[in-house]
Parts: structure tokens; sequence; C-alpha cells
């Protein structure tokens, strides 16, 4: 990931996750929630979240993999992993998966090899510099048979609702990003990557070329977000 991206993310990590609830409403927990049960997560699985930012991903693996189970969160923001290991301190209980952190670039992790039974990523893989190299990275992590989740922001499909959300989108989220983290060209960057980047069947055929097979999309909302699932 280029510089910029890790200079932007650094300067908002602070007030990451009160400005994602608040732009959001909350939603992306829920989306972030039925992403991993689209994903097959259950106890005993090893799992490993890209992009992990403060966390919220792979505390939700930790909860659903359980005690005999093992998550490893990856960004290359010291900031967020930093603030995603003292919400780990807090949060983690005997009954949920141990999470190990690690600082690395999402495309070239020091993971080894097929290793995991899932691999995750939330609102991350447009911010990878090649995003065809981030799911090659995944599925080298994965085992044979093992799953790649990823939810990302699409487009609504239905014109009148799309048209609303473009004008909450780069209208609306910078003015109120810019307030509460003090950096309004990280909420202009946002919107203007999500609308650039493929979604739907677009991105399916973008993780076939990586090497996937069963990749299907799952549209959220009407298209703002979509999860996809492929295997290994």
């Amino acid at each position: 990931m280029s510089q910029a991206v890790h200079d932007m993310f650094q300067s908002i990590a602070s007030r990451y996750d009160l400005t994602n609830d608040i732009l959001s409403f909350g939603i992306h927990r829920l989306w972030r929630n039925r992403a991993l049960r689209l994903g097959g997560a259950r106890p005993g699985l090893t799992a490993v979240d890209l992009c992990t930012g403060t966390g919220d991903v792979a505390l939700a693996l930790s909860r659903n993999l359980g005690p005999t189970g093992s998550v490893t969160g990856v960004d290359f923001v010291q900031e967020m992993l930093d603030l995603a290991e003292q919400k780990t301190a807090v949060k983690r209980t005997a009954s949920t998966a141990p999470i190990r952190y690690i600082r690395s670039d999402a495309s070239k992790t020091p993971i080894p090899s097929e290793t995991a039974d899932l691999v995750t990523i939330a609102f991350g893989i447009r911010n990878v510099d090649d995003p065809l190299e981030g799911l090659t990275e995944m599925r080298r992590l994965l085992k044979s048979g093992g799953k790649a989740v990823v939810l990302e922001f699409g487009q609504p499909s239905v014109t009148v609702f799309r048209k609303l959300y473009e004008f909450y989108s780069f209208s609306i989220m910078p003015i109120i990003g810019g307030i509460l983290t003090g950096n309004r060209a990280a909420y202009e960057y946002l919107p203007r990557t999500s609308k650039a980047f493929p979604s739907g069947e677009r991105f399916v055929s973008l993780m076939k070329d990586a090497g996937f097979t069963k990749a299907k999309a799952h549209p959220v909302f009407l298209g703002i977000a979509y999860i996809y699932v492929a295997e290994r």
C-alpha cells in the first residue's frame, strides 16, 4: 500500500471507530457479522484478517472461532494495531480465540502458505495498490477448501437510491468526517475510491482471475456494499 494511504489512516486512527459508527449509523457492524456467517466462521478454525484496522473483524472472528481457534490480524498502520491490541486486551475472554497482530502490507504478509481455513478483509481491498495481488495473497494463505471473504463498498443498483447515496457520500460524509477526525480529505478519498472500485460480478471475475473457485457476490442494502465469498 502507498505511503499516502498509510499516512491517511494513521491520521484518523484515534477517531476511526467513532467516525465509522456515526457515518454508517452502526450498520457496518451488522454487515461484518453477516460476512462471517457467509464465510462459515465456526469453532476451531484458523483465520487471518487482512487490513484489520482497529480489530473489529478480528474480535468478531475470535468470538466465532472459540478457544480452539486462532486469529491473526494484519495491518500496515501501527497506530491502528495499537488500538486493536488495546481493544483485544479488554474484550477477549477465555471463551474466545487468541488473537495476534502483525504489522505488514496485506499483499505481502510473512504468514506461511496454506495455513488458514478462513481469510477475511473488510473495507480494505480497494486500498491495496493492486487488488489482484491482494486476492492472490489471500489465496496463498488458504488451505485447500478454505474460504476467502471480502466485504467492500459497491454502488446501489436502484437509480434514485444511488443518487441519494452519492449525495450523502460526497457531500455529507466529508463534512462530518472532517469535523470528527480533522482530516476531511480522508473522507473525500473514501467515497471516491468506492465509486471507482469494481463491484458485483466485476469483482467476482477478479477473484476468479486470482485462482478462486465458487466465487459469489452477495449484495447488501441494495448494493451499497457486497460480501464476496470464494474458495481455494
